[in-house]
């Protein structure tokens, strides 16, 4: 697991979110590691549209799973995506926002900085 992971602007990793707890690692971060196969690096605040997207892809985030301590997702909520999982969101045209400053720079690999702006919470700060 990444020790001293940054966002996309190159600053410490801000939580995504503790209620529901998310990341890959569950510590509320999207830190990412050899055992993150899914790069769960995205911090997104969940939308019906996505979420009903998701489900139809094969991953029901609204879905509780008692046995893994999953309450399910609810618009509103932040979560770590998995970055392709946005990036095919994004290109099916319901990608949902992203708050920048919890996401992690690795996925900066996969997407365009220009891009992840575009979908930006507008409480994030102007890239120096």
């Amino acid at each position: 697991m990444e020790q001293s992971a940054r966002n996309i602007f190159g600053q410490p990793l801000k939580e995504c979110s503790s209620d529901p707890v998310t990341g890959f690692y569950r510590d509320g971060c999207c830190k990412t590691g050899k055992q993150d196969y899914g790069r769960h690096l995205v911090c997104a605040v969940m939308t019906e549209t996505f979420l009903n997207f998701s489900m139809k892809a094969g991953n029901p985030l609204k879905t509780p799973m008692p046995q893994y301590n999953f309450p399910g997702l609810k618009p509103g909520d932040k979560w770590c995506l998995c970055a392709l999982r946005w990036k095919e969101a994004q290109q099916a045209g319901v990608a949902p926002k992203v708050d920048l400053e919890a996401t992690n720079e690795r996925v900066l690999e996969l997407i365009e900085m220009d891009m992840l702006l575009q979908y930006a919470l507008k409480s994030q700060p102007d890239p120096e």
